[in-house]
């Protein structure tokens, strides 16, 4: 996972009443799942309760009781989580003496390079190519390091530190069931290298092998200990012993994976359905699509938490798979076909920007396709920028999983406020023209200036003018 540092000035806003979270009332099911939310009504035979803007409404027959607690009620907010990046340690033999001639103050020597390649030394060509590709990689110019990659592999197609680094990079731009074939030829061509079973691993798990990966990780911890990849296994084993028994169902574009007892027949073929429209119109908004099919998985509310050690304000996430706790549920509401809309587009944004996206942005971007208006927080995204206690843009790139429901509430609502602004004063196709270049290597701001002439300080001063005219009293 990214990991958070919650800057200052959530203490800042807390402290000086910015934060305000309503009370809730707790509606207690059958099946041990409770639903949090800002009131509760019961109509007829049926309960009807209020989460945000959003409506729902269950059977009365499903409800054990309903508490009225007066808690803090946190909002239904929605994130994204990612599959950490596992680069790899180990060197090729001879990669440390064409260090020097490839790279020139970490950058690419592209002159000496084909100079190089020139003099028909396959070998020592692959070397090279393979230096300046792991230079991009870790520079995030993926495009440039998947050409690199694939022209040593060209010029020594067994080596397997360049075979288990290409897959390394297929995995991160999201091509995981390529990276298998390249994963297990490393693992052939070097059976005990402890880097070659951990991204055979990822590769695996990316895939939808989550058994498989737990054995590689096994195998390459057994040579080398790491403890991101013990606590990958335990990731790995939390899923595949909840879902043991889950049964699968494919779509054009998802997979679902559910249990039976958990969702009725005509629930699931509606989220299948609320998807397939979503990604069609997602398709036309972004102008791509995912490369492979996205999993979705159902779970009830207290096996999400379990198996995602999500905080409890967290109302879905997309790993790469779409989790969804169903909360006592049994149809496609307008706020779960939000929810299922929003965490699609993290999948496009993931694809586009090849996992570069600041999480500010991504959440942005989500929120404003779902689509989710400023109305109910404008007016306190207003008194924020007046009062000059905005979020500095830069200290909400990483993820929000580490953050209170209450220091979530504003991130969000911020991150909407920027990315909306952007599209209102810009235009849509400058957002997209912003995640291509990410996509392309540039860094967020970079990619800023050379879309909308922009950088972090002027672009917020800019959101807070147009949030107090539109909002401010």
């Amino acid at each position: 996972m990214r990991r958070v540092v919650t800057p200052y000035c959530f203490v800042i806003l807390v402290a000086g009443g910015l934060v305000a979270p309503a009370l809730a009332d707790v509606i207690h099911l059958k099946n041990g799942d409770v639903i949090h939310a800002d009131e509760v009504k019961e109509i007829g035979n049926r309960i009807e309760y209020q989460k945000g803007d959003d409506s729902y409404t269950i059977p009365k027959s499903v409800v054990q009781s309903v508490e009225k607690t007066g808690a803090p009620q946190i909002a239904a907010s929605v994130g994204n989580q990612v599959i950490p990046t596992y680069t790899p340690a180990s060197h090729a033999i001879g990669e440390d003496q064409l260090l020097e001639q490839v790279l020139h103050s970490g950058k690419v020597d592209r002159e000496w390079l084909r100079e190089i390649d020139s003099r028909g030394n396959r070998p020592k060509t692959a070397i090279a190519f393979y230096v300046a590709a792991k230079q991009e990689f870790e520079s995030e110019d993926y495009g440039s390091s998947q050409r690199d990659f694939e022209t040593a592999l060209r010029n020594d197609p067994q080596n397997p530190a360049i075979l288990n680094f290409y897959a390394a990079l297929l995995i991160k731009i999201g091509n995981a069931r390529h990276a298998l074939f390249y994963a297990e030829r490393a693992v052939e061509q070097a059976p005990d290298s402890p880097d070659a079973y951990a991204v055979l691993g990822y590769a695996q798990y990316s895939a939808e092998h989550a058994r498989d990966a737990i054995q590689s990780w096994r195998k390459s911890i057994a040579l080398r200990p790491d403890t991101s990849i013990r606590q990958m296994i335990a990731r790995a084993e939390r899923e595949t012993h909840v879902e043991s028994n889950y049964t699968e169902r494919e779509t054009g574009h998802f997979v679902l994976h559910y249990e039976g007892a958990q969702s009725s027949e005509i629930f699931r073929a509606q989220i299948l359905t609320t998807l397939e429209s979503a990604y069609r119109d997602l398709a036309q908004v972004f102008g791509s699509e995912p490369r492979s099919s996205i999993p979705v998985v159902l779970y009830t509310s207290q096996t999400f938490f379990d198996v995602t050690r999500a905080p409890g304000w967290m109302g879905a996430l997309n790993d790469g798979k779409i989790r969804l706790p169903l909360r006592g549920m049994n149809s496609v509401t307008p706020g779960l076909a939000r929810i299922l809309r929003h965490e699609l587009t993290h999948s496009f944004v993931e694809q586009v920007t090849l996992g570069r996206c600041p999480q500010w942005l991504n959440e942005g971007m989500a929120q404003m396709l779902e689509p989710r208006s400023l109305n109910r927080g404008g007016a306190f995204m207003a008194q924020m920028f007046k009062t000059e206690r905005e979020i500095p843009l830069n200290s909400i790139e990483g993820g929000f999983s580490n953050l209170s429901g209450a220091q979530a509430d504003v991130v969000y609502m911020e991150s909407l406020a920027t990315v909306s602004y952007i599209r209102d004063r810009y235009g849509m196709s400058d957002v997209l023209r912003i995640l291509e270049k990410l996509g392309q290597g540039e860094s967020i701001e970079s990619a800023l200036r050379s879309t909308i002439h922009c950088d972090y300080r002027q672009l917020q001063e800019e959101t807070g003018v147009a949030l107090i005219r539109q909002f401010g009293s």
